[in-house]
C-alpha cells in the first residue's frame, strides 16, 4: 500500500492538474470565511463579556403577580 507521503504526493498532483483554475477562488474565499469566522468569535467575546458601568439602567423591578400601579 502507499504511504502518507506518497498520498500527499497523489493528492497535490490531482489538485494542481485538475484544480489548477479554481485554486485562487478557492483561497480567497477560504480567507473571507477565516475574517468572517474571526468578527463572529469576537463579537461573541465582546457580547459575553460584562457591561461597563456606565450601562446600568435604572428601573423598577415588576412582580408579575401585582397588578399594576396607577
Amino acid at each position: 500500500m502507499f504511504g502518507l507521503s506518497e498520498l500527499a504526493m497523489i493528492l497535490i498532483v490531482v489538485i494542481v492538474v485538475l484544480g489548477i483554475k479554481k485554486l485562487p477562488e478557492l483561497a480567497r474565499s477560504a480567507g473571507k470565511a477565516t475574517r468572517i469566522f474571526k468578527s463572529e468569535t469576537k463579537a461573541l467575546k465582546e457580547q459575553d463579556a460584562p457591561s461597563a458601568p456606565g450601562n446600568v439602567v435604572s428601573g423598577t423591578v415588576v412582580n408579575r403577580d401585582q397588578p399594576p400601579r396607577s
